[in-house]
């Protein structure tokens, strides 16, 4: 029994859970979307110094698209097997905001890159996607006092927004299709998709329908936002926090109203922003400074061949062919380093080495496939002295006791922290199973 499915199933009775998403990424590129404001190390440089007369929405300075992110984005729609289509054009969405200082976004609206695509679950179910559109990004606010200053330098990044069909009916597989399409822009390398830093933001469209409604297959007349949400288990928290407030509503006759509403994660509700805009108040019209794109039939070919593996299908074969566990598989890909094991391997290195190597020493994941072979050379000899090694694992378990006291509290998983710092004392030459069993026997 699925007791997350059982327990949202009991927060909704007797009513229906309509959800839609907007996941929005910022493109891996080396320069802004329309500009050629470098992106490098932009997270982290003082404010407002990665700025220019576009990005700062200056009188007539004219945008550029950058071609690399416009590829990104038809990789990833081929990726959600989406139609790429062969007409596409950027549009003004206009409104009017501190932190979009030329008073409109350049967006897409009827004629976006990618449309019609889907992706499945683990269970089978297929979430429909609407749209995978290119835009740029916004500024950043910060409050202080009764003062907003802000930060331009995220003005203009390029930003991919993915949006669903509202054909998702449980909080568990919105969470599911957001960590896979996280995991997949992540592998094709179209966006680092770090949620701390913001560079994937989710927006859960929730409401509520009856049970006549879902008989008739009638969606309600009303949609409420909740914008900007950096981690996944705050969405979770927020569209079950937004489901009791809607049904309180419901339950007392009252009618819910079209309204774009915040998270606030200290007290785990939310609460409204302003009322929801519909696309004709953005007065959407087509970019008068950007031709209207045309992907030839050599163009749409290229990209048709160059369709790859999503990740479920790598991890299968990863485990079937090294006989690898789930969790070297999880390491491996959480971590970016499948293409560097691979190689590896190619060049004649121990499967077994290898992954002992890369999931539990994190100071040699960025060398070369080449430098990984002669490390295993080195580290070739192993240390069999079990009282030695035995020695070892007290003396990190007693540097680390705060981990020791986590592990005897229940949590499991942070045993590999701890082989991690033994590897890296003894540099990878034991056998990370036999460093388990002895920290499991000490425990």
């Amino acid at each position: 029994m699925n007791f997350k499915l059982e327990e949202e199933k009991k927060l909704l009775d007797p009513y229906h859970l309509v959800l839609g998403l907007e996941i929005h990424m910022h493109v891996k590129t080396d320069r802004k979307m329309f500009c050629g404001c470098s992106t490098d190390g932009i997270y982290s440089v003082e404010p407002n110094t990665r700025t220019c007369p576009v990005c700062l929405g200056m009188p007539g300075a004219l945008p550029v698209p950058n071609r690399d992110a416009i590829e990104k984005t038809h990789r990833l729609g081929i990726a959600l097997n989406c139609r790429i289509n062969e007409h596409s054009n950027f549009d003004r969405k206009h409104y009017f905001y501190p932190d979009l200082p030329k008073g409109y976004q350049i967006s897409q609206y009827k004629n976006p890159l990618c449309s019609e695509g889907f992706l499945k679950l683990s269970s089978g179910t297929k979430i429909e996607i609407e749209r995978v559109h290119l835009e740029e990004d916004t500024a950043k606010s910060f409050h202080e006092g009764s003062e907003t200053l802000i930060d331009f330098n995220k003005s203009g990044i390029a930003l991919i927004e993915l949006v669903t069909k509202p054909t998702i009916y449980s909080v568990t597989d919105a969470v599911e299709f957001c960590r896979k399409v996280q995991e997949i822009v992540r592998y094709l390398g179209v966006s680092d998709a770090n949620m701390e830093k913001g560079q994937l933001r989710i927006e859960p469209n929730i409401s509520l329908r009856t049970q006549e409604m879902f008989e008739e297959g009638r969606l309600p007349a009303y949609k409420v936002e909740v914008k900007n949400i950096n981690s996944f288990r705050f969405m979770e928290k927020a569209v079950r926090s937004e489901i009791k407030r809607q049904r309180k509503i419901l339950e007392k006759g009252g009618a819910l109203r079209q309204e774009n509403r915040g998270y606030n994660e200290k007290t785990g509700e939310t609460v409204l922003q302003r009322s929801k805009e519909g696309a004709e108040d953005y007065r959407y019209f087509p970019e008068p400074d950007i031709p209207p794109m045309v992907f030839n039939k050599d163009y749409l070919a290229k990209l048709g061949s160059s369709k790859v593996r999503l990740p479920e299908e790598v991890k299968k074969s990863l485990r079937d062919k090294y006989d690898l566990s789930d969790q070297e598989v999880s390491v491996l890909f959480s971590k970016n380093l499948v293409g560097l094991l691979e190689e590896a391997v190619g060049l004649g290195g121990d499967v077994k080495r290898l992954v002992n190597l890369l999931v539990n020493d994190a100071s040699i994941r960025d060398v070369s496939a080449q430098e990984l072979i002669r490390l295993i050379r080195e580290r070739s000899v192993k240390i069999d002295n079990v009282p030695k090694l035995e020695e070892i694992v007290i003396g990190v378990m007693n540097d680390n006791r705060a981990v020791v006291k986590q592990i005897r509290d229940g949590k499991e998983s942070a045993i590999e922290f701890l082989v991690g710092q033994v590897m890296r004392m003894i540099q990878g030459k034991a056998d990370p199973n036999l460093i388990r069993e002895l920290i499991n026997k000490s425990i």
